[in-house]
């Protein structure tokens, strides 16, 4: 008897199944995002076989805790230090990544680096690419480096292939270029869409823990900047990488946005050169590159991003404006938090900034989001309306309510350690930590503020 095929509708962002095209998804809210797919119904399994389909497999049965053998080997090293950092602390046996990020960023340029890496420990590392041929894939390798024989290339998009190829080789660590691509035939739906994607990440996810690979996939993005396909890929895989950056420059930010095996604070920080990512290991040192010296409306403050205090170079610009309605910019950091601390400089210390235009910018291509920001910022913007420069051996960093307070900051401790470190010679801080700064600092003068008019008159 012929499978009978039928048509239902998929939420491109959340999965969301229906059998009816909606302009608005019960589950996500967002609007048009459904689409139209074939799906054939799958089989029922018989009883005696289990749900991978493995007949005669022993049961399972649940475990505590103390039971649970745990070694090293649990994570290896990618030999990459800002990668190790960003998985907190090294690749774990059996994990599902995902890489996201934009067109040439650098996605399959760092997993090919990886993959060397880890094969240079004589292990097993299997590399599949559904997008380009192997000569192609060479041409990239001769100008990454040399690699060994224990890293294999394979050029293939159908995923029973792949897991039979996975299930005689029991490779270390797998990668898959890209999820998209790959092609599942129990689904009749074409390549890269919802259904195919979602049936394939589910079959690698069982591969991963059920053999204990550790497996790469690396996703597409939309021009919304999210991984193309299903919003359910990202919480069906253990971790979620997110290149950042822009692709004509040479830094790259790597930041996990999900990591079951550790923080998901952490970013790491690459370069591209001819050779590949190359890790920067001081990123306060390499966003201060090309500071302008004497130059109004730009101050330096200092964010937090895990454990890793980076300094960042605020850069703020007021003119008056041509038209009869102001313009606002902001790039790297919040619009709306941009605003929100204009109208505090307005009201509580009396800058009527009402007829000019402010343009923000975070140096570097940073995205913070942090409110450790706001001192900074606030300080920007005085120094570009009043036109005079702050001191080049400055830093700043505070939080700013809406009755123009300065509000304490987590770790400020490491973030006075870093600026020191980099040469700076004053910190303003927030009132409240100045007495525990100072006992702490050296070679670095503490000021406290207790609001934004307190810090204007230091300009």
């Amino acid at each position: 008897m012929a499978t009978k095929i039928k048509t239902v509708f998929f939420c491109q962002s959340c999965g969301y199944e229906s059998s009816k095209w909606m302009g608005q998804c019960p589950g996500c809210r967002q609007w048009n995002t459904f689409v139209e797919e074939t799906v054939r119904p799958k089989a029922t399994p018989s009883k005696g076989i289990s749900a991978s389909g493995t007949p005669g497999r022993a049961l399972s049965l649940p475990k505590a805790l103390s039971e649970i053998e745990m070694n090293e080997e649990d994570r290896y090293d990618t030999h990459i230090g800002e990668l190790n950092r960003v998985l907190g602390g090294g690749l774990v046996k059996g994990s599902l990544i995902l890489v996201g990020g934009d067109p040439g960023i650098g996605k399959s340029t760092i997993l090919l680096q990886v993959a060397g890496n880890i094969s240079s420990d004589k292990r097993d590392v299997l590399y599949i690419s559904g997008e380009e041929s192997l000569q192609q894939i060479k041409l990239r390798a001769g100008r990454i480096g040399s690699f060994n024989d224990k890293l294999k290339f394979m050029c293939e998009t159908n995923l029973s292939t792949i897991e039979e190829i996975i299930e005689t080789t029991k490779p270390l660590v797998v990668v898959i270029d890209s999820i998209q691509t790959m092609y599942n035939e129990s689904v009749s739906s074409a390549p890269g869409s919802v259904s195919q994607v979602r049936e394939s990440t589910s079959v690698l996810l069982r591969i991963a823990k059920s053999l204990g690979i550790s497996i790469f996939i690396v996703g597409h993005v939309t021009k919304e900047g999210q991984v193309a396909g299903p919003r359910v890929l990202e919480h069906m895989v253990d971790t979620v990488l997110y290149f950042e950056g822009d692709r004509h420059a040479s830094y790259r930010i790597l930041r996990a946005v999900k990591n079951r095996f550790g923080s998901t604070n952490e970013i790491g920080v690459f370069e591209m050169q001819e050779k590949g990512l190359v890790e920067v290991t001081n990123p306060s040192e390499f966003m201060l590159d090309g500071r302008p010296e004497g130059a109004s409306g730009s101050i330096v403050t200092c964010s937090v991003e895990g454990t890793r205090p980076i300094l960042i170079e605020v850069q703020a610009l007021v003119t008056r404006t041509n038209f009869g309605f102001p313009r606002r910019q902001a790039n790297g950091t919040d619009f709306n938090r941009v605003n929100l601390l204009m109208a505090v400089l307005e009201k509580r210390i009396g800058l009527q900034m009402g007829e000019y235009d402010a343009y923000v910018n975070l140096a570097g291509g940073m995205k913070v989001a942090e409110p450790s920001l706001d001192l900074g910022i606030c300080l920007a913007l005085i120094s570009s309306f009043k036109n005079k420069p702050i001191g080049d051996g400055i830093v700043a960093f505070g939080e700013v309510g809406l009755s123009g307070e300065v509000r304490s900051v987590n770790m400020a401790q490491a973030r006075v350690q870093e600026a020191a470190k980099l040469g700076f010679t004053t910190c303003i801080v927030p009132k409240a930590l100045e007495k525990k700064l100072k006992s702490t600092a050296k070679d670095i003068e503490i000021i406290g503020v207790s609001s934004v008019s307190d810090a204007m008159k230091l300009i």
